[in-house]
């Protein structure tokens, strides 16, 4: 019996770590730096602010989806700033909506879904090590002869931070350097469109080749081939910008950052509270819109601003209400009278009345302009203070102090009548029955005899004890 429940024991544990086993066979490993560097390729050259906005835009594959449709249907008529501008009110990530800026990232975006969506699911779970590769590929082109100063950027080297204390498995190597690119002109900026080959030399990772996305035909953007340094990139037209470039890359903490005051002033819809010149950008999982994310590691680390967003959301229903007060105030008086100013000199008689309100036969103001305020203080003056003053003093104390003693004599008079006549009104009830009177007569001669029998009794007692 005893044999037989412990192999039961057993096999139950045993199904439990087979049921167990699956799961977690099916958590993604991390991606490889062959991985990395393949994805990276593409956009490690572009100017750090720009390349910035390209990482926290992969974040939302299905917003860049929509952002690419909008910046193809409206191709040749918008960009930099006012793109940004026109699609202000899309329901799409603000770091989706600055790349309508730059239509020809969102060209490369459009000829491999897949490929931003495994860029944003790296970021997101591996942000220091893909820094580290977009670095390793920089130090790469810069061997190479393919990465320098010129007209359109600025290339500047400086020594790396010390090496991370912990290190992961298959992650690139630290940077010996950080490499920075900047534009040349803070407000006009190029796009490099680049094949990787050309760039970075002879590829080292036979089994993952790099993505090449050269200007598609469709979009209307010839390819220039130059000559010297100008093989094999295409720089496309210049963008000027004020706002839209927004973003950082903090390389010394390998992850990116928001300049508040741009992002303000571009994102109206989307301000950022915050006195410091610069903020850490978070991952915003409301416009993820569904879309999964790669595993439960960073599915659960980013469930946490789920809570946070849903509070957000509650509070927001109190815009709500104050958005359909301020409706129906705009239906009361017209939408162009919301301002104070307005509503200070609206003439009020010429408000309807809200449904349901009794018609008075006049405004209010009309109501109280009938009562006619000289009648009121004269009434009030006809009152004669004096005679009201001259009643207090007339007043004789001592008259009142006798009422009040003879009123009190007179409450105990009544009080000792009336118990009077109730004691005697007892003592004579019932004097007119006859059987109620014998009654009485038989218990006072019973009464009467027990009291000579008990004292009869005591003097015997005394007797005896003086024998």
């Amino acid at each position: 019996m005893r044999s037989g429940f412990l192999r039961a024991a057993a096999a139950f544990v045993v199904a439990c770590l087979l049921a167990v086993g699956p799961a977690r066979a099916a958590e993604p490993p991390p991606f490889t730096a062959a991985e990395l560097d393949q994805m990276l390729a593409s956009i490690a050259l572009f100017p750090d602010a720009l390349l910035s906005q390209v990482l926290m835009a992969s974040t939302y594959p299905s917003d860049v989806t929509l952002a690419v449709d909008w910046a193809y249907a409206h191709r040749g008529k918008f960009d930099g700033d006012a793109a940004v501008e026109a699609v202000r009110d899309k329901p799409w990530d603000p770091s989706v909506q600055s790349l309508v800026a730059f239509p020809q990232v969102l060209a490369m975006f459009g000829e491999n879904p897949q490929w931003v969506h495994d860029l944003g699911d790296a970021f997101l779970a591996q942000p220091g090590e893909v820094m580290d590769s977009v670095q390793f590929l920089r130090a790469k082109a810069k061997e190479a002869g393919n990465l320098a100063s010129n007209e359109h950027q600025l290339v500047a080297v400086e020594p790396a931070p010390p090496p991370p204390q912990t290190i992961v498995v298959n992650a690139p190597p630290p940077p010996t350097q950080i490499i920075t690119i900047v534009p040349a002109s803070p407000q006009v900026v190029f796009v490099p469109i680049y094949s990787p080959v050309w760039a970075f030399g002879p590829w080292w990772h036979p089994a993952f080749p790099p993505f090449f996305f050269p200007p598609p035909p469709r979009w209307g953007w010839g390819w220039r081939w130059g000559t010297s340094v100008h093989v094999g990139i295409w720089w496309g037209p210049s963008i000027r910008v004020s706002n839209s470039l927004w973003g950082g890359v903090n390389w010394h903490r390998r992850d990116v950052n928001i300049n508040v005051n741009r992002w303000n002033t571009i994102n109206v819809n989307h301000r950022i509270d915050s006195r410091d010149r610069d903020v850490s950008w978070r991952h915003d999982v409301r416009n993820r819109h569904g879309v999964p994310y790669r595993g439960a590691a960073v599915r659960d680390r980013l469930q946490p601003a789920v809570r946070d967003a849903r509070a957000r959301d509650e509070f927001r229903g109190r815009d709500l209400q104050r958005d359909r007060a301020r409706q129906e105030l705009a239906n009361r008086v017209g939408a162009q009278s919301l301002e104070r100013d307005a509503l200070r000199d609206i003439d009020r008689n010429r408000l309807p009345q809200r449904p349901g309100a009794p018609n008075t036969g006049g405004s209010v103001r009309d109501r109280a302009a009938r009562v006619d305020r000289g009648q009121l203080q004269n009434r009030a003056a006809t009152v004669d203070r004096s005679q009201a003053q001259g009643r207090a003093p007339s007043l004789d104390r001592t008259q009142a102090q006798s009422r009040a003693a003879a009123a009190e004599r007179s409450q105990r008079q009544n009080r000792n009548t009336s118990a009077a006549a109730i004691n005697r009104d007892n003592a004579l009830r019932g004097a007119g029955n006859a059987a109620q009177t014998r009654q009485q007569i038989d218990r006072g001669t019973a009464s009467r005899g027990a009291m000579q029998q008990r004292a009869s009794g005591a003097a015997g007692a005394a007797a005896g004890r003086r024998r």
